[in-house]
């Protein structure tokens, strides 16, 4: 018996029908691929035209919101940061990197009773204030904190 012929029928009829899927309309591969993002929001190099894009204006700070992330971090490709929303019915987030080259680090939107709860990595160019700016009930709110960057864990 010829393995390589069977798997090769086999991958065969798989993409044909995945190929008769899209044809019939079945399957869109640009809404599997790619969700809608915001595309002005996140090639701003300024963080206000970043948050104007998303229409935030005038966030208040809240003790609701808590972002977590290290005081020094050594290695700027990697700054893990956790973000907590403790405000009933958010339903997205945003994180900001302000010194960043293009500020708006990712955005997070949150289905009908999510638990506000994100926890991710960022790329921080410099030293910079994060921000996390949660939005929920229609209004803003934001927490920041501001890590340093160091450069082979030396302080500066």
């Amino acid at each position: 018996m010829n393995h390589q012929r069977r798997t090769f029928l086999k991958s065969t009829s798989a993409a044909g029908a995945i190929a008769a899927a899209v044809a019939a309309g079945l399957l869109k591969p640009t809404q599997v691929l790619a969700a809608d993002w915001n595309k002005s929001a996140f090639t701003a190099d300024k963080a206000a035209a970043a948050l104007t894009n998303y229409g935030i204006s005038s966030p208040s700070r809240s003790k609701d919101v808590l972002l977590n992330a290290p005081d020094i971090a050594e290695n700027g490709a990697v700054v893990p940061v956790t973000i907590t929303s403790n405000i009933p019915n958010t339903e997205m987030a945003f994180l900001v990197v302000a010194d960043n080259p293009n500020p708006m680090a990712a955005s997070f939107t949150f289905a009908n009773g999510a638990e506000g709860f994100i926890s991710t990595r960022v790329k921080m160019a410099k030293t910079s204030y994060v921000k996390a700016y949660i939005k929920a009930n229609g209004k803003y709110y934001f927490a920041e904190k501001q890590v340093k960057v160091t450069i082979g864990g030396c302080g500066g």
